[in-house]
């Protein structure tokens, strides 16, 4: 008699339920990373602006349908995805404590921005709700904490794309709200397709929401294309934008204000001598850069003399980026006009001041993460005036450097008259990073939003002209002494956007609020229906 032996498998050998079920459960999370890659992959200075729409189709095929919880992990994996490499410029010179808090408490705004997404998947012509979302998180993330971050907004990105003439239409919201748009259409196009491969079925609902995402956003933009002028309305005016450099790279710069304040001097009088020899033309008016003299001229006898001597030297009003030291109260970040006769006639002080880098809000739990805090030894406070200057008969609007991220802070010199939009600028602290080229992109952006020509003076590069059109004429090498010398063409018109101001953002946060405000009407009829 033989018996029968069942082999029985060895628990060792044999792979875990739950180990087959590991990777499929690891492909939504590292999607969603890798879609943040992909975002940040499309900004400066990599010339990849397409790639926003492959990362928010991939962005929306890991939030699709999802719980609200899972919107919330994967959102927080793509807003790490892209805020970490996004942001790294931020610890350049003082380490990864502070670009890690940073670049984390942003990547939470993008999280709860996918809850929002994950929460209208479900909805008919779902694009639409959700673009709307990511447009109201951007707005609520340029606002808070601490007068908001609007670093890595998606339109930023888009300096060079077929989208940009959107920009005139309805500022950086619509631009963002139109980008996100057609991202998250695309796929939907593709989740019609295998619908019908699979199915046999055309869903038109979802191929005509699909379809409409995705041309309508390009249709906009090519209908917005004769917004886009850089014909000279107001005549010309010869501007001059100069570059100093710094004596050293990252924040010790500041060790050595004397010498800053001396090469940017010694670079307008070299201009004032090719002025004089005919190798360039006079200008009607000079930009200094923000903090080009961090000696306060109204304290420092010295530092006054140098500056008058070289403005007498050019012939023609400077603006000069200074930092002044009241007796009392706080600093201020400013931009005086420097006549060649009269001297310092105006000033404009900078508005939207710098947490944590030009004031220390909670500065003992600041302390904790980094001593570098203590660098900030007296906050900056922030003035309250648009600035606006008359230089040689051309009003120009006065935008400094962190002020650019801002929509209100580039729109208020607009509707205050300027005709031309200067963004003096200090990148010496970031030294060879990218943030030079994101913050060049910004100032593109607006140039095409309201229709002006953009001048950036930088202490240590990129310095550039750029052209209502967006086109950059001219452009500086990094770290290196230089001067731009450019005939800009003037415009007083006001586009769709400036006139419009706040009011697309306003529209599009009620489509979001509507289209959250629907789910949760399903979500409590469905609760009362069982």
């Amino acid at each position: 008699m033989s018996a029968t032996i069942t082999p029985v498998d060895d628990p060792q050998s044999a792979p875990p339920a739950g180990g087959r079920r590991l990777l499929p459960g690891l492909v939504r999370p590292a999607a969603a990373m890798l879609s943040g890659v992909v975002l940040y992959l499309s900004f400066p200075p990599r010339p990849l602006w397409w790639l926003v729409l492959p990362g928010f189709a991939l962005l929306g095929w890991t939030l699709h349908g999802r719980r609200l919880r899972a919107g919330f992990g994967l959102g927080l994996l793509a807003g790490l995805g892209f805020m970490l490499p996004l942001l790294h410029w931020t610890g350049e010179e003082v380490g990864p404590v502070p670009w890690l808090a940073l670049a984390v408490a942003e990547a939470l705004f993008v999280a709860v921005g996918c809850i929002g997404i994950a929460a209208v998947s479900r909805l008919a012509w779902w694009p639409v709700w959700a673009a709307a979302v990511w447009a109201l998180d951007e707005a609520v993330r340029a606002r808070v904490p601490f007068g908001g971050f609007p670093w890595g907004k998606i339109a930023f990105g888009q300096a060079d794309s077929v989208f940009l003439p959107l920009a005139a239409v309805g500022g950086t919201p619509l631009l963002s709200f139109a980008v996100v748009l057609c991202g998250f259409g695309l796929f939907e196009a593709v989740r019609s397709f295998r619908t019908y491969r699979s199915t046999g079925q055309v869903p038109r609902a979802a191929v005509a929401a699909a379809a409409a995402t995705v041309l309508v956003p390009l249709a906009g933009a090519l209908a917005a294309l004769p917004l886009v002028d850089d014909s000279a309305e107001d005549g010309t005016a010869t501007v001059a934008a100069i570059q100093g450099n710094v004596p050293r790279l990252g924040l010790d710069f500041n060790s050595q204000r004397r010498a800053v304040l001396d090469n940017h001097v010694r670079r307008t009088e070299q201009l004032a001598r090719d002025v004089k020899a005919g190798k360039v033309p006079q200008p009607d008016f000079v930009l200094w850069p923000e903090n080009s003299s961090d000696l306060d001229p109204y304290r420092n006898a010295d530092a006054r003399i140098v500056i008058d001597d070289a403005v007498k030297a050019i012939n023609a009003p400077t603006v000069v980026g200074a930092v002044i030291e009241p007796d009392t109260g706080k600093l201020r970040n400013t931009l005086i006009q420097w006549d060649p006769n009269g001297g310092p006639v105006a000033t404009y002080d900078k508005r939207h001041i710098q947490p944590f880098g030009e004031y220390m809000p909670m500065r003992s739990v600041a302390r904790v993460f980094s001593s570098d805090v203590d660098r900030v030894q007296r906050d900056f406070g922030p003035g309250k005036k648009v600035g606006v200057f008359d230089l040689a008969g051309t009003q120009v609007g006065l935008v400094t450097c962190y002020e650019a991220a801002f929509d209100d802070a580039v729109r208020d010199t607009v509707e205050h008259g300027s005709q031309l939009i200067a963004v003096p600028s200090n990148n010496a602290t970031f030294g060879r990073s990218e943030m030079t080229y994101q913050q060049l992109a910004m100032s593109r952006v607006r140039a095409v939003e309201h229709s002006r020509s953009v001048v950036v003076p930088v202490t240590s590069g990129v310095s550039a002209v750029i052209r209502p059109d967006g086109t950059i004429v001219q452009q500086t090498k990094m770290f290196t002494a230089d001067a731009l010398v450019d005939k800009v063409p003037l415009r007083s018109s006001l586009t769709p956007a400036t006139r419009l101001g706040t009011l697309p953002e306003g529209l599009l946060a009620l489509i979001a609020v509507a289209g959250l405000g629907w789910v949760a009407v399903r979500s409590v009829r469905v609760r009362r229906g069982r």
